[in-house]
């Protein structure tokens, strides 16, 4: 993968679940699920990078 698609997709998730998480307070019902989705969003943009871009010689 691109060392420039694999960043962009890493900022996307990582500023989207930062919004989920903030955006789950608002929430009458469902907080739970949105405030989970957020966590798993930032969890899997910090993996994108471990897991998907190659290593520094």
């Amino acid at each position: 993968m691109s060392t420039g698609i694999a960043y962009t997709l890493a900022l996307i998730l990582l500023l989207g679940g930062m919004w989920l998480v903030g955006f789950a307070f608002s929430q009458p019902a469902l907080q739970g699920l949105v405030f989970i989705g957020g966590i798993l969003a930032i969890s899997l943009a910090l993996a994108v990078p471990v897991h998907l871009l190659t290593r520094a010689k």
